[in-house]
């Protein structure tokens, strides 16, 4: 009887071998947020760099993952850490993601200095969108040209939602989605063949890497006495803010970060889920389209210092991002480096065919 072969989670062009001869399934995550996403393009430059002092300046973060996922400004990060030149390596390095930001955020989300810019808004908000979107698409034409998902490095999932449908939609390398789906099937069957010899029930395989895009600070930022009042106008613009955009966003991210942290408790792997995020902001470093080069370059700062900070775990019982161990995060991201670099290291070891050619 033949061997059961693990699905695959490489596209054809992916430099790292499939998680069989590995012992980890590596997936990073990246949030939305608008201009904040230069926080994780930040980090994620830093990965990068310790990545490239122990394989050479030639590493790139999607030599790393088997899947890089991302929502809203995140499946920007994505799009741009997986897409490919023409000798078929990343278009871009992880600190070129922060200078597209510095760049061109201040054309994207245009801002109008005049004194009637609160009320002109405020009757455009009624009638057209807050930004029209071209010059975004401009730029991403002309940066990552005709690449579709399946030419992308690794495997690409980056959530939508579709307004038709009212139902999600995930845009996604396919491979990525057969060979998740296909894993937790054979987990869920029990089939001991699968990893051999690796456990299927053997969670420690997973290893996830979830940034955020920082966000408010843990406040009392609107009361119930207010919002029971508030009309239309009250919810889309309230004290230079946007109420009801704030909370679904809040709450999808949190909602998010709570289960995952739950799941991985629950199976004893608190340490294969790594999430940095910052809690704290306020002012105009909250906000998802500021951008001023002040605000932006403050942005920066925010990802810097978030790196110094110590590591932080959600607290279950509160909701509350409370800092779990004196370690920081830049501690846990050079751990995480060297991970990184010995698993790739193990699967080219293990597989048949050797590096840059991954099994068919």
């Amino acid at each position: 009887m033949e061997t059961p072969r693990s699905p695959q989670l490489q596209t054809p062009r992916s430099p790292l071998q499939p998680p069989t001869y590995g012992n980890l399934i590596t997936i990073l995550s990246v949030d939305g947020g608008g201009i904040r996403g230069i926080v994780p393009a930040t980090i994620l430059g830093f990965l990068d760099s310790e990545l490239q002092k122990l394989d050479g300046e030639d590493a790139r973060l999607a030599d790393y993952f088997d899947v890089i996922a991302g929502t809203s400004t995140g499946g920007l990060v994505t799009a741009m850490l997986t897409a490919l030149n023409e000798k078929n390596r990343p278009l871009f390095a992880a600190k070129d993601i922060t200078d597209l930001y510095l760049e061109h955020c201040p054309k994207i989300f245009h801002q109008d200095s005049s004194p009637f810019a609160p009320a002109t808004n405020l009757v455009r908000a009624l009638t057209e969108p807050k930004y029209d979107g071209k010059y975004l698409h401009q730029i991403v034409k002309e940066k990552l040209g005709d690449i579709r998902l399946d030419q992308t490095l690794t495997n690409v999932v980056i959530p939508t939602f579709d307004i038709k449908r009212l139902q999600p939609t995930v845009f996604s390398t396919y491979e990525a989605l057969v060979a998740m789906n296909a894993v937790m099937k054979e987990i869920n069957n029990d089939n001991s063949d699968f990893f051999l010899p690796i456990k299927p029930t053997d969670y420690n395989r997973f290893l996830v890497l979830s940034l955020g895009t920082g966000s408010p600070k843990c406040e009392e930022k609107y009361r119930a006495d207010d919002a029971a009042k508030w009309g239309l106008l009250g919810w889309l613009n309230s004290e230079h803010s946007t109420p009801l955009v704030d909370i679904f966003m809040q709450a999808s991210s949190d909602m998010v970060d709570f289960h995952i942290s739950t799941v991985f408790k629950s199976l004893h792997s608190e340490d294969n889920y790594i999430r940095i995020q910052d809690d704290t902001l306020s002012g105009n470093l909250s906000s998802v389209d500021i951008a001023t080069e002040e605000n932006l370059k403050n942005l920066v700062k925010v990802g810097e210092e978030l790196l110094k900070k110590r590591v932080a775990r959600v607290n279950l019982d509160n909701g509350a991002f409370e800092p779990a161990y004196e370690a920081t995060n830049e501690d846990a991201l050079k751990k995480l480096a060297k991970i990184l670099s010995t698993e790739k290291q193990l699967r080219e070891a293990r597989s048949p065919q050797g590096e840059f050619d991954a099994p068919e």
